[in-house]
C-alpha cells in the first residue's frame, strides 16, 4: 500500500468536484477547491475521521468495500477505480519488473502489415519491435539506444527528440496518454528501477510532465490521429490504432492513413527512403 500515493490522489479526485456534481448545494464560503472531506466521508458512509487519515497517508488498509464508496462518493471512472485499489494494495499486482521481451510471432506479424507502420510498446513506452515503415515514421530506431527508443522521452524531452530526426506537429494529446499510462505503470511495477528512473528523470527535466503528473490523471483520452514533419516530405497525417497485449503489458501501435490520400502516399514515400527489416530492440 502506498500511502502517500493514495493520499494524493483522493485529494486530486476530490478537488476537481463541485458540490453540485454530487447533488450537494454550492454554498458560498469554500476556502478550498473541490468538495470537502467531511462531504466524501458522508456520501463514502466513512467516518471523517478515517477518511482524513487516508488523505493524509496515516490510514491502515482500507477494504474493498471501503474502496467502492469512496470510489462511488468521488465519481470515478473504471480506470481510476482499478488505480485507486492498486494503490491501496487490494488489487492484483504483476511482475515486479515490466516485461520487454517480445513475444515470438510479433515481429512476424508487423513485418507482414502492409501500408502500416507497426511497432511494439512497453508499459515503460520503449519501441521493443518495429517495421520498416515505424522505422521512417518515428525515425531514427535502428541507430538508437533504448533509451533514445523510448516515445516518453520523446514527447517530453526536446534534445531526445531532436536526434531522433521525427517531428510530431502536436503532441498534447500524446503527453496526456503517456503520464496517465506512466502513472498506471509505476503503481503496477512499484519496485521497478527502469520506470522509477524515468518518471524522475522526466519530472526533473520537462516542467510540462511534472505538471501533469501532479494532476493524478490515470485515463486520458484516446490518441486518434497524429501528424509528423518530414523535409521534402510534408506533413502526414495518421491513424493510430492501439491493441493491447495483456500476457506481456504491452501494446501493439499501428498507423495507417486512408488509402489513396496523399497522407498514403506520403507513407509509402517514407517507406522506400527507410526500407529495412522488422528489429528488435
Amino acid at each position: 500500500m502506498d500511502k502517500k500515493e493514495l493520499g494524493d490522489f483522493l485529494r486530486s479526485r476530490r478537488e476537481r468536484l463541485h458540490p453540485v456534481d454530487v447533488g450537494l448545494p454550492s454554498g458560498t464560503r469554500r476556502r478550498t477547491p473541490g468538495l470537502r472531506r467531511q462531504e466524501v466521508a458522508v456520501l463514502a458512509h466513512v467516518s471523517v475521521e478515517y477518511y482524513t487519515r487516508l488523505e493524509q497517508g496515516r490510514a491502515p488498509r482500507p477494504s474493498s468495500d471501503v474502496l467502492a464508496g469512496i470510489g462511488g462518493a468521488l465519481l470515478l471512472t473504471e480506470a481510476e477505480n482499478a488505480h485507486l485499489h492498486e494503490l491501496a494494495g487490494t488489487a492484483r499486482r504483476k511482475d515486479a519488473v515490466h516485461d520487454r521481451s517480445v513475444r515470438a510471432g510479433m515481429t512476424g506479424l508487423i513485418e507482414r502489415l502492409p501500408g502500416a507502420a507497426g511497432f511494439v510498446l512497453s508499459a515503460a513506452f520503449e519501441v521493443l519491435a518495429w517495421n520498416d515503415l515505424a522505422a521512417a515514421v518515428l525515425g531514427n530506431l535502428e541507430g538508437a539506444s533504448p533509451s533514445e527508443r523510448n516515445l516518453a522521452r520523446r514527447a517530453f524531452l526536446p534534445e531526445v527528440a531532436h536526434r531522433t530526426g521525427a517531428e510530431v506537429a502536436d503532441l498534447t494529446e500524446f503527453r496526456h496518454h503517456v503520464v496517465a499510462q506512466l502513472r498506471t505503470a509505476a503503481v503496477r511495477y512499484p519496485a521497478d528501477p527502469l520506470i522509477r528512473d524515468l518518471v524522475a528523470e522526466l519530472r526533473a527535466g520537462s516542467a510540462d510532465f511534472d505538471r501533469l503528473w501532479g494532476r493524478h490523471d490515470v485515463q486520458a483520452a484516446p490518441v486518434i490521429t497524429k501528424t509528423f514533419r518530414y523535409p521534402g516530405v510534408g506533413p502526414i497525417t495518421v491513424e493510430c490504432d492501439t491493441l493491447l497485449l495483456p500476457d506481456r503489458d504491452q501494446q501493439l501501435v499501428l498507423y495507417t492513413a486512408v488509402p489513396g490520400s496523399r497522407d498514403a502516399e506520403s507513407l509509402e514515400l517514407l517507406r522506400m527512403l527507410v526500407a529495412e527489416p522488422v528489429r528488435a530492440g
